[in-house]
């Protein structure tokens, strides 16, 4: 929610001010180690969602708080939501990997354990190593034995997954009801009715829009889904995704005390570590849309409806990996897309009908033409040709290869007799490319690479394309 916030305050006319005051009410607040430096070309962030029954400043929330939270006076210890942010350095794209809570991981001192349990179990026996040592100062006890828990937490993550987190955030349940109070409620898509008395989640099947306690109650549920746990992730990235949206809205956008409002429910709500430099993050963001942002959960097996989920620790690395390398390819992709397209409006296209079919050197540079080409001759050839080729002069070797590919992978040669800036085709007996039917169909598949890559992976927690805020899935 802090990355949608800053997207949100990065592209008002407010801008930098914005961003500035939510800065300064935000860092500082968690004190733990993480001063690491990522060798692989990403930022790391640990987005945890925590069932803390206390403001951002620890102050115990009151009864009336807690009954439209519909939330007793239990909890404050277990992680039971987790995200990865996975943002690499150019800020264009983001992946939100989550973690179930009852993944079993290698917890080291404590053995394997569900990965919710990592930070209490961590701030326990730390708290009694400290009071062990004679430390009777409550507060210092609990800020050190968080810090630990916290630290702790990481660390797990870190070795489960194989990656290094640079940022830590938490969000409390006081602070998840206001911003849906903020911005309106967001729009959801239910499959069937659902009644939890477990979370409070009483909803018809269909779309709602839900804030404040509704809100709450419906990424909370998990009893009564087929799933438990991983339809309850589902809930919460499609509740995300729609969050975003609503955030990237006009409404907010260019309402000045909307904007405030954000400020404040995050200030009230968000606790980031102490070496986070907010504006610094904020201007890696500019320019990312809410679309640019994809939700995934990492491949676990289920082994029944209270046992824990299990993974193997190194399908888990390949796969946390394997999305930052994806995007990789799909953004060199995309240079290679545009650059191909300046060249081909950079070079000049000539051609000549050598196989005596009436009229095709013409359709052939007008499908040249419509790849993107500056539009050149179309004529005879002097003579007849079995076989077709592209020619180039010195400097348009790489257009005439990309030429070649859009006519389904002609030869190409050199030849000092092509001018430069251009390339000449020659349609001989054996052409049976783009232009040799006159029917409007699907243009043909371009062979230069560009048009290969996927624009995203297959979620193996569902098997469908990832979440993202184009759209209101329905779910469970």
């Amino acid at each position: 929610m802090l990355l949608l916030s800053l997207i949100v305050l990065s592209t008002t006319g407010y801008g930098w001010g914005k961003v500035s005051q939510l800065d300064s009410g935000l860092r500082g607040n968690i004190d733990i180690n993480n001063e690491r430096d990522s060798p692989d070309g990403a930022t790391d962030i640990l987005l945890i969602g925590n069932d803390s029954r206390t403001d951002a400043q620890g102050n115990p929330l009151p009864d009336e708080v807690l009954r439209e939270l519909r939330a007793s006076q239990g909890g404050g210890h277990l992680t039971d939501t987790m995200i990865l942010l996975r943002i690499p350095d150019n800020g264009k794209r983001a992946r939100a990997v989550s973690f179930p809570r009852d993944t079993m991981v290698d917890m080291g001192e404590f053995g394997e354990n569900k990965l919710n349990s990592a930070l209490n179990r961590k701030r326990v026996a730390k708290r009694e190593e400290l009071e062990a040592q004679g430390i009777t100062d409550e507060k210092k006890l609990s800020r050190l034995s968080e810090k630990a828990g916290k630290e702790f937490l990481m660390e797990t993550i870190e070795d489960f997954a194989g990656v290094t987190i640079e940022h830590y955030a938490e969000v409390n349940l006081l602070g998840f009801y206001k911003l849906t109070e903020v911005v309106g409620g967001v729009k959801v898509c239910l499959k069937n009715p659902v009644d939890d008395p477990y979370s409070g989640a009483d909803f018809s099947a269909g779309v709602h829009t839900l804030s404040k306690g509704d809100a709450l109650a419906f990424v909370r549920q998990r009893h009564g889904l087929p799933r438990g746990d991983l339809d309850r992730i589902v809930r919460q990235q499609v509740f995300m995704s729609g969050l975003a949206k609503k955030m990237l809205s006009a409404g907010m956008l260019s309402n000045p005390g909307k904007l405030n409002e954000l400020i404040k429910a995050l200030q009230d709500s968000i606790t980031l570590d102490k070496n986070w430099d907010v504006l610094s993050f904020a201007k890696q963001m500019q320019g990312m849309a809410a679309g640019d942002i994809e939700f995934y959960t990492i491949p676990v097996e289920m082994n029944g409806p209270s046992s824990g989920l299990d993974a193997e620790p190194d399908e888990v690395k390949r796969f946390v990996d394997n999305l930052l390398l994806s995007q990789r390819k799909r953004e060199q992709a995309q240079r290679d897309a545009e650059q191909a397209q300046e060249l081909r409006a950079e070079t000049e296209v000539n051609v000549y009908n050598a196989s005596g079919v009436s009229g095709l050197a013409g359709r052939v540079l007008q499908d040249l033409a419509a790849e993107g080409f500056d539009s050149g001759a179309a004529a005879n050839a002097e003579s007849m040709m079995s076989d077709s080729v592209v020619r180039y002069a010195s400097d348009t070797e790489q257009a005439a290869k990309l030429a070649a590919s859009d006519l389904g992978g002609v030869p190409v040669e050199a030849s000092e007799d092509v001018p430069a800036g251009s390339v000449s085709v020659y349609l001989g007996d054996d052409y049976a490319g783009p232009g040799t039917r006159e029917f409007a169909g699907e243009g043909a598949v371009r062979l230069d690479g560009t048009a290969q890559a996927q624009d995203s992976e297959t979620d193996p927690s569902t098997g469908k394309q990832p979440i993202t805020a184009g759209g209101v899935r329905c779910v469970n």
